[in-house]
């Protein structure tokens, strides 16, 4: 553990959960993992690595809430929620899920040298009123946890929400956050590019499909110091067709089942894909950059 003031708090939650067992809200299981509790469910955090796009480097990690299993492999919660919750049992759900990912990346010492993507659901764009960010800000100074390495990824949003995702992203950066967006398409994420300003982009492989549209974001996104993130990558097809695509040396990073499950631990390394174990294109290689 390299952060003293996290240590001290896991173990109150330590001391806490023995001693009010099930009374407690947030503790730690056998393995120092903080889990929490929302309605009857126990919940966790898995990370999935982000890797840079062509020596498949581990440059970040994407938190993601789970239902717990000592198998690594919960379920997703969202899914099980998104139609039952109310809007402002979403709220708690969210700002739960954020801490438990928060305390769950700084209690490993491989963190040190990764940042981390934190979701924000798509229904606290208009649930919650005042400064986006401001309470997530507080815990994390309260913890002395850096707020530089989280990327607070913005949802999908439809063409009438655009002025609430601007509205929401200045909130979360005026509070000190890096700030994520997902795009539906090449021309969604440039428009992106242009009117958040954001220090990532994630884009589904699936919308890959025009190598002049892609290169041009490519490089207007090294320009504005933006990473691209292509997610969902699944098969050494995708992939090897991602990388063909490209007659630009601009950086980019991937994302998928063919490279990492999500799982608790950060040391995404261990157990590489084939796909990764050296540079599918070594011609593109670039100098790594910190923002990524």
């Amino acid at each position: 553990m390299h952060n003293p003031t996290l240590q001290n708090y896991l173990s109150r939650l330590h001391d806490n959960h023995h001693e009010h067992g099930a009374g407690s809200t947030l503790w730690l299981d056998e393995q120092g993992r903080a889990r929490g509790r929302y309605v009857n469910a126990t919940l966790t955090s898995a990370f999935q690595a982000i890797r840079s796009g062509d020596d498949g480097q581990v440059l970040a990690c994407e938190g993601y809430a789970r239902s717990y299993s000592a198998s690594d492999q919960g379920l997703n919660i969202w899914k099980l929620l998104d139609y039952a919750a109310s809007d402002d049992e979403s709220v708690e759900l969210d700002r739960l899920c954020r801490l438990l990912h928060a305390i769950n990346f700084y209690r490993q010492v491989e963190s040190v040298h990764l940042d981390v993507y934190l979701s924000v659901h798509s229904r606290l764009l208009a649930a919650v009123a005042g400064n986006h960010g401001m309470a997530f800000r507080r815990i994390l100074d309260a913890l002395e946890l850096p707020h530089q390495q989280i990327i607070l990824q913005l949802p999908l949003i439809t063409p009438s929400q655009r002025w609430v995702l601007t509205h929401v992203a200045e909130n979360y950066r005026r509070n000190g956050f890096r700030i994520g967006a997902n795009a539906g398409n090449l021309a969604q994420a440039s428009d992106l590019l242009e009117r958040l300003r954001p220090a990532a982009i994630k884009l589904d492989i699936s919308q890959a499909n025009d190598a002049q549209a892609q290169s041009q974001l490519l490089e207007q996104a090294e320009r504005q110091q933006c990473a691209i993130i292509f997610k969902g990558i699944e098969s050494e097809k995708n992939y090897q067709a991602l990388q063909n695509a490209h007659d630009t040396i601009s950086p980019y990073c991937v994302q998928g089942f063919l490279f990492d499950r999500p799982r608790a631990g950060l040391n995404a390394n261990d157990g590489q894909s084939p796909a990764l174990q050296a540079p599918v294109n070594p011609g593109a290689q670039v100098e790594r950059k910190q923002r990524f």
